[in-house]
């Protein structure tokens, strides 16, 4: 039975920990550790999970260490953690923009370590996380971990660090992008004169449409756009004006600038003592 432990409470380690006990984990497994008071009752009486503000006490038996805090403590927490952590403990980081040689400078240079990089709909266990593991993770951690993160969506592994900034552009801002072009179509509806509720209620249900129709694989997504879009018709109309304004080369720019920037707060991080 593998323990795991959650350094950190906050809204996506709770989500975390929500669909790994609907997907046949017990709370016996999993311990946790926050700071804040409200944090911990909340998660005692919503998951019957002991919550400490011990980091220390929280991963003394744990198999697996799931670092849940904010890139900015990141540095402090690790260190502080390093010399109570378990020889064979995995560790698992969700933290944007810290890479595996930081961690490994403030946890240890043969530590076993995970970069994930989930994103918010795992709240609602539609999540998609990237993961890479360096050298010293084996093959059953790697299996535990992908458990974790499939309790509340799907997980990838990627080849190589750097690929972590793809899965940031693509899946880790992804959800925002999404709800960019709902809001507009939303907006839109309304100024062509839907109701509000109108307006949202049919925006949102096609997007749902329209993820279950690509989630169901049988034909790729420019296939099913080819089947929606009739010659001659308003659909046509309308993707010939996406086009027209450089929809896909705005789309390309807007996914580099997350990559760029995760990059940057890379080097930010790393030039932390």
């Amino acid at each position: 039975m593998t323990n795991i432990a959650f350094i950190g409470g906050g809204n996506m380690a709770t989500c975390i920990i929500g669909g790994m006990l609907a997907n046949g984990f017990s709370a016996h497994q999993i311990s946790v550790s926050d700071p804040g008071e409200q944090a911990r009752a909340a998660i005692q009486n919503t998951y019957g999970i002991i919550a400490t503000a011990d980091n220390h006490a929280a991963v003394a038996q744990a198999d697996i260490v799931v670092l849940a805090v904010k890139p900015q403590v990141m540095a402090a927490v690790a260190e502080n953690l390093a010399r109570s952590l378990p020889r064979h403990a995995a560790v698992v980081s969700i933290a944007a923009g810290i890479q595996l040689s930081d961690l490994q400078r403030w946890l240890g240079p043969q530590q076993g370590i995970v970069r994930a990089m989930p994103n918010t709909p795992a709240m609602v266990r539609e999540g998609a996380t990237g993961l890479f593991a360096n050298r010293y993770i084996s093959s059953e951690q790697r299996r535990a971990v992908e458990t974790i993160f499939n309790a509340v969506g799907i997980s990838c592994w990627v080849d190589s660090e750097a690929l972590i900034d793809a899965v940031t552009a693509v899946s880790g801002s992804g959800p925002a992008y999404f709800f960019l072009a709902m809001e507009v179509m939303q907006r839109v509806g309304e100024e062509l004169g839907l109701s509000p509720h109108t307006a949202q209620a049919l925006t949102i249900q096609t997007a749902l449409g329209a993820a279950k129709m690509a989630s169901a694989g049988s034909l790729d997504t420019a296939q099913l756009r080819r089947q929606v879009t009739s010659p001659g018709g308003t659909t046509q109309a309308a993707i010939e004006m996406f086009q027209a304004v450089g929809f896909e080369d705005t789309f390309r720019k807007a996914m580099n600038a997350a990559v760029d920037r995760a990059q940057s707060m890379a080097e930010e991080f790393s030039r932390k003592p």
